[in-house]
């Protein structure tokens, strides 16, 4: 007699991880706590979606790429999703591994809407800075007011708080040897990043039970007042026109899902906002928020449970 009930397939795990902002050790901690509490072949064959916002802040960016890039040899059955964060943007706006402008105008049109803070900012005036993203030139900077009020701690070198990431690569903050010191398989994991990651059929613990749907992953969030699908094409495409990309750099207007993707549940994903904040299918992922003292967290899915590096987890 045939089985008209099959077994239903396990659903694939999936491990979304906030914020780096280039703490090595706690990126090592927290890999080794998901490797001991997600079943091994669970994790052998897991999807691992980083959210972006490996560099600045912290004191290892360039050990932390490296990290990135070793595992596809590590875990070769796992998929690896890296998206692209605000921060990471401007790193590589500075080093010029941005795709150019779809409309062939010059990256210097991106300062125009922003040149009122330029004196305060102190963007970047060093080599190469006349055809460098907006971003780029704020990123390398040199911040003139020291104290980040917001934080109660000191910027660290520019708005974005690169001196660090500089300093990983053995250069003095806002130096153009960076662009030189930076490997060319660093520029080309930077050049790769990709600013959505769109998944089909993701499973989730809900109050009702395990729900199937639609997962969208994205650094900030998506806007609520313009059309999802223009969004997302704009994303695709790196529109590097735009000065300030709102899905990897917005707050209050990115937080919620926008009202039309509620009819097909779709689970939103993000980084970005120093928070851990689940509501609903809305997972905003940044404990760390780049702080020294704050943990990195990442969520499994479809149990969602939470991981830190702290946990006490490793035997």
């Amino acid at each position: 007699m045939e089985d008209n009930n099959p077994t239903p397939t396990k659903p694939r795990v999936v491990c979304c991880i906030g914020d780096i902002h280039g703490y090595i050790t706690k990126l090592q901690n927290l890999w080794l706590n998901l490797e001991s509490c997600i079943e091994p072949s669970d994790f052998e064959t897991a999807l691992i979606i980083f959210l972006g916002d490996y560099c600045d802040r912290g004191p290892d960016t360039s050990k932390v790429i490296d990290f990135f890039i070793s595992l596809p040899c590590k875990y070769p059955k796992q998929t690896h999703v890296f998206l692209c964060g605000n921060h990471d943007f401007a790193f590589g706006a500075f080093l010029g591994v941005l795709p150019s402008p779809p409309d062939g105008s010059e990256f210097s049109e991106t300062w125009k809407e922003y040149e009122m803070n330029e004196e305060r900012e102190g963007w970047y005036k060093g080599e190469g800075f006349e055809n460098m993203h907006l971003q780029g030139r704020r990123w390398a900077g040199n911040h003139t007011v020291k104290f980040n009020a917001i934080k109660g701690i000191d910027y660290k070198g520019s708005i974005y708080d690169a001196a660090p990431t500089f300093e990983s690569y053995g250069v003095p903050h806002g130096s153009a040897d960076l662009m030189k010191a930076v490997p060319d398989e660093h520029k080309k994991f930077l050049a790769n990043l990709v600013w959505i990651h769109e998944e089909d059929d993701v499973s989730i613990k809900t109050e009702e039970g395990i729900k199937r749907c639609k997962l969208i992953a994205v650094h900030a969030g998506l806007e609520k007042k313009k059309p999802v699908e223009q969004q997302i094409k704009t994303l695709k495409a790196k529109d590097t026109r735009i000065p300030k990309v709102e899905a990897l750099s917005g707050r209050k207007d990115v937080w919620e899902i926008p009202q039309e993707l509620k009819k097909t549940p779709t689970i939103i994903v993000s980084g970005h906002h120093a928070k851990l904040h689940i509501e609903g299918l809305r997972l905003v992922i940044d404990q760390g928020g780049g702080f020294e003292d704050r943990p990195v967290a990442a969520v499994v899915l479809p149990s969602m449970e939470i991981v830190r590096d702290t946990d006490q987890l490793v035997k």
